[in-house]
């Protein structure tokens, strides 16, 4: 027993002493503030951390803000995971990859979102280059305290960033593993209306069609209650006006059902009354997306898209009859722009990575769902290029994850982390 206690005794100091040397590596680290936090069951010491980053990383008098991140330190010879976020994050969360690597974690916020903003938003220096500086910087900072191999990843918009930061810094990471990453083509990328038309039985797809028309037709009825229902809801319609949010949203449902859980028994019947169509409308789709609350949360993801990234559209050409508030001449754009700032569309560096992968994307693994919407703007397989790709069977947007694949897909990925990280995966 006393054995015992002195084994405890020794992994407790040990763990103290280490814990303590990471907040030594990390005062000593320039430009750089940090506040230690709970850390996560698997670790050792967490922390938030506020980077100073220069506004533009090719001229640095222009000014800074500071980047919020959280490192999670497992140990000072362990691989390291940067979590390359497409939006705010607030919350501190441990990823797949670095569970399944035990690596160290630094999960990294978007410029521009949450907390990682500047004291005035000039949408100027929100491009792809200078986010993947606002990541190089980081990656150079930490290299000088984590000298194992490096993998990047991210989810949907974070995805791309993953995606992007690799084009730029090729040299930085030595694996990226993005999940459910789009890669847009112009700003109202047609081959989602493909998608729309063709994904799941033809049954499915015309009653989701049905629920739409039933949510037109029955507008004078629903209306009002969607009334309450933002009022309730604490919602605010100034950007888009209460009646153009509805068309929307009730455009947008489709693509948010296969991108979000697609189970066709859970559309409602076409002759079902009102507060049946309404009730799963707004667990589907709803006004939330389309209030001034996610016109200012999405801003940036907006001007990000509309800028350089790409986005989609909605098909109007079975509902023009039906739509009042919305120009019906033509598609409606799912860019929101802030402000309604008018700016020109620039694809060009998408253009450029996308013929990049094509030759030069090695050492990734793309994690997709085929159900989800999005799959189908995903990055595709390129002969020659050592590179894994997954579309996951009947897996959304959400579920479109390592714990969801099979035992043959997960081999095959683990097989290949272990040949380019050099190491064993237990």
């Amino acid at each position: 027993m006393k054995k015992l206690n002195f084994f405890i005794a020794f992994i407790v100091i040990a763990n103290s002493l280490s814990a303590q040397n990471i907040s030594e590596q990390l005062f000593n680290l320039p430009n750089i503030i940090f506040e230690k936090i709970l850390t996560p069951v698997g670790y050792e010491a967490t922390y938030e951390l506020k980077i100073k980053q220069p506004l533009d990383h090719k001229d640095p008098s222009k000014g800074y803000f500071y980047q919020r991140a959280f490192l999670s330190h497992a140990g000072f010879d362990e691989p390291t995971v940067m979590v390359t976020n497409g939006y705010a994050n607030a919350k501190n969360r441990i990823s797949e990859p670095a569970k399944l690597l035990g690596a160290n974690q630094i999960n990294i916020e978007h410029r521009y979102f949450g907390e990682s903003m500047p004291d005035s938003v000039d949408y100027t220096f929100l491009n792809l280059e200078q986010v993947a500086g606002d990541l190089h910087h980081i990656n150079t900072i930490f290299k000088t305290i984590y000298s194992g191999k490096w993998v990047s990843t991210g989810i949907s918009k974070g995805g791309q960033t993953t995606i992007f930061y690799r084009y730029f810094y090729p040299k930085d990471v030595d694996v990226s593993i993005p999940y459910v990453a789009p890669s847009t083509q112009g700003l109202e990328d047609k081959r989602i209306y493909t998608f729309l038309d063709t994904v799941g039985s033809k049954e499915c797809r015309d009653a989701l069609k049905e629920v739409q028309l039933a949510l037109f037709q029955k507008r004078e009825q629903i209306l009002p209650l969607l009334k309450w229902y933002t009022y309730g809801a604490k919602l605010n319609f100034t950007y888009l006006e209460f009646e153009q949010a509805f068309e929307y949203a009730v455009l947008e449902y489709p693509f948010s059902f296969w991108q979000w859980g697609s189970n066709c028994s859970s559309i409602p019947k076409s002759d079902a009354d009102v507060e049946t169509i309404l009730k799963h409308f707004l667990k589907v789709s709803g006004l939330t997306f389309f209030s001034d609350q996610s016109m200012k949360s999405y801003a940036s993801h907006y001007y990000q898209a509309g800028s350089e990234m790409g986005y989609y559209g909605y098909d109007i050409s079975d509902f023009k009859q039906y739509i009042k508030a919305l120009p019906n001449d033509k598609n409606p754009s799912a860019i929101f722009m802030p402000n309604k700032m008018k700016v020109e569309f620039d694809n060009s560096v998408h253009q450029n990575m996308q013929k990049w992968i094509k030759t030069n994307g090695n050492q990734f693994i793309y994690i997709n769902g085929n159900k989800d919407t999005w799959s189908v703007t995903s990055e595709r397989p390129e002969k020659g290029v050592d590179a894994l790709w997954f579309f996951l069977k009947d897996k959304d947007h959400g579920a479109a994850r390592i714990k969801n694949m099979t035992s043959i897909e997960r081999e095959q990925m683990i097989s290949a982390l272990e040949r380019w990280l050099e190491l064993e995966i237990e």
